[in-house]
């Protein structure tokens, strides 16, 4: 058994370095361009009274000259909208539109961005989430190898901020599930939906291909619409690039245990196409391979034989390297074990609440 382990390790690790290598990151911008299409950047709101100083900010200071800034309010309790005034008051790039009422059969963020995309007028619609901070270059770019590589949706995971125990343990686990499990090459060339990553949080696309899908009222009701939404746009013949965009973009996501908790199992078993033999298949494939080693890291210790603390080096060393590419701090790498015990106990926590008809929170809102 531990042979088998430190083979399957290896080849895992190996496989990983090679898969990182088709991930492309964003260009250094061209400064002799003059083409600069209009990108409008459209950013729903709901109670993110801790995050609108910091993003509007962090929107002002980019240097791409040809943008319309375009912010929801979706109904917030809290005081987002008024911040939001009192950020952008005096800057014309920015324009606020309040939220209407969520209609039945939509899912909230995906109806707070089907209002947005109606008032924006540009060539290229950038979705952000509220908790992402942007580099000053980041629009020149993607745009960049949006263009480049000729495809009509750019998306990818940002660096990600983790200041509670549970955002350490499983945030950084969404870079390495894509890295690991997610053939990039296949996915960045090829136009198999199956094959398909997204994340909501970044995706910038171009007007007439997202019109084209339906935009999102094609996803109305879904959960995880930025998987959904990438997918359609594979469905309908336009090429996705899935790009290393963690020197450019952060985030951060949860500032509570109890957050990271509900965002994930809200989202997990939805992201899994709510599939039990997915859960279960997946359950057995890290409790053997990565939460193993830990266990057997304790009795290579306890009993001084340090050839039992090899598979958790190797599974150390796989993380890392996906830490490393992702931006993220090297030193919860050592931790892998942990993190994919709290990635099984998460996962099964999410497909349980589902079959037993109980349904998803999300601030304020209920999905099932």
């Amino acid at each position: 058994m531990l042979l088998f382990l430190i083979i399957s390790l290896t080849l895992f690790l190996l496989w990983t370095l090679w898969n990182m290598r088709g991930l492309p990151g964003l260009p250094a911008p061209n400064i002799k361009e003059s083409f600069h299409p209009l990108v409008s950047i459209l950013v729903p709101l709901r109670n993110e009274e801790r995050n609108v100083s910091r993003l509007i900010s962090s929107l002002k200071f980019l240097t791409y000259p040809n943008l319309e800034i375009i912010l929801l309010d979706d109904g917030s309790t809290d005081l987002t909208l008024s911040l939001l005034r009192e950020h952008t008051e005096l800057d014309s790039r920015f324009k606020i539109v309040i939220g209407t009422e969520l209609p039945s059969g939509w899912a909230g963020k995906v109806h707070a961005c089907h209002q947005l995309q109606r008032e924006a007028k540009g060539n290229y619609f950038l979705f952000l989430d509220a908790d992402v901070r942007l580099s000053p270059s980041v629009i020149e770019k993607a745009l960049a190898l949006l263009m480049k590589n000729g495809s009509k949706l750019l998306t990818g995971f940002p660096s990600f901020d983790v200041p509670v125990f549970f955002s350490k343990l499983l945030i950084p686990m969404m870079h390495f599930v894509v890295l690991f499990h997610l053939p990039i090459r296949i996915a960045n060339k090829g136009m198999m939906p199956s094959a398909t990553a997204a994340n909501g949080a970044f995706m910038l696309f171009e007007r007439n291909a997202y019109k084209g899908i339906g935009g999102h009222r094609s996803v109305q009701s879904s959960i995880v619409d930025d998987v959904q939404l990438a997918k359609n746009m594979k469905t309908s013949g336009f090429s996705v690039c899935l790009a290393d965009i963690s020197a450019d973009v952060s985030c951060r996501m949860y500032e509570r245990n109890s957050e990271v908790w509900e965002g994930f199992v809200k989202n997990i078993f939805s992201g899994l196409g709510r599939s039990v033999p997915m859960v279960i298949l997946l359950s057995i494939f890290y409790a053997y391979f990565y939460v193993l080693p830990g266990l057997l890291l304790v009795y290579g210790l306890w009993t001084l034989q340090p050839v039992y603390a090899l598979p958790w080096l190797l599974t150390v060393l796989q993380r890392m390297a996906v830490d490393w590419k992702a931006n993220q701090r090297l030193a919860l790498s050592f931790f892998m074990p942990l993190s994919a015990a709290a990635l099984i106990t998460i996962m099964n926590a999410s497909m349980w609440r589902s079959l037993r008809k109980k349904p998803y929170s999300w601030k304020g809102r209920h999905y099932t």
